[in-house]
């Protein structure tokens, strides 16, 4: 059998948070720190970041990305002079994060590149690098190659997609749930459920992906 299997490079583990700053110091000195609706939350983040970096830009994201707003937004980036991204929160948070490190070195209209309602075109050049550091348990967006978006003007959710836009590095802290509601809590492991059993059913299901599939779901059941 025949099949790709690739993802990010992973640091999994109670308290790997704290080494988010000291990770993306060595992938840029001006950063982009994508964050939920409440950034506060994400200060001791901002905090650490501020200590090693010439710069710090925080941009939270309330909601679904909507394509226009990411699009005005990697504009803004890229005047700044941002050269690296951290998305902390949720899966729309780390498509956000995603899109805008993609956005900022590929200057052509977002619609040349989203699938569906665009020309679906390739990246011309590789994102900035990015640190994803998810908040819930479900998406999977840490390791994926595709940011969704909402177009707003077509009534649609379409992706963004490229090889090169899985994060440089995943950050995958346990203790980064923890402040979950508990009904936001119980939906996001329903969506690890949901997803692991898809993958399991697949007709791309390999040896490679079964084992994990398996576990997966005995874990969140």
């Amino acid at each position: 059998m025949a099949f790709t299997f690739s993802t990010a490079r992973v640091l999994f583990g109670p308290g790997t948070r704290l080494q988010i700053a000291a990770q993306a110091y060595r992938l840029g000195r001006r950063c982009l720190l994508v964050t939920g609706s409440r950034p506060e939350g994400c200060a001791w983040l901002a905090d650490d970041l501020s200590g090693v970096m010439d710069d710090v830009f925080v941009m939270p994201v309330s909601g679904e990305p909507e394509a226009a707003s990411i699009a005005a937004n990697a504009l803004s980036a890229r005047a700044w002079g941002c050269d690296v991204v951290v998305a902390v929160g949720g899966g729309s948070v780390l498509d956000a994060g995603k899109a805008l490190a993609a956005l900022v070195t590929n200057t052509q209209d977002i619609f040349d590149y989203l699938e569906v309602v665009g020309r679906g075109m390739p990246l011309e050049h590789a994102p900035l690098p990015l640190i994803a550091a998810p908040t819930t348990a479900g998406t999977g967006s840490e390791v994926t190659a595709n940011a969704v978006l909402l177009s707003r003007e077509h009534g649609v959710k379409v992706s963004l997609r490229s090889p090169g836009m899985i994060p440089r590095l995943a950050v995958v802290d346990p203790e980064l749930t923890l402040t979950l509601p508990p009904r936001q809590t119980a939906a996001t492991g329903m969506d690890a459920l949901t997803q692991c059993m898809e993958a399991f059913v697949s007709h791309t299901a390999s040896p490679l992906t079964d084992p994990l599939c398996r576990d997966g779901i005995t874990r969140a059941a």
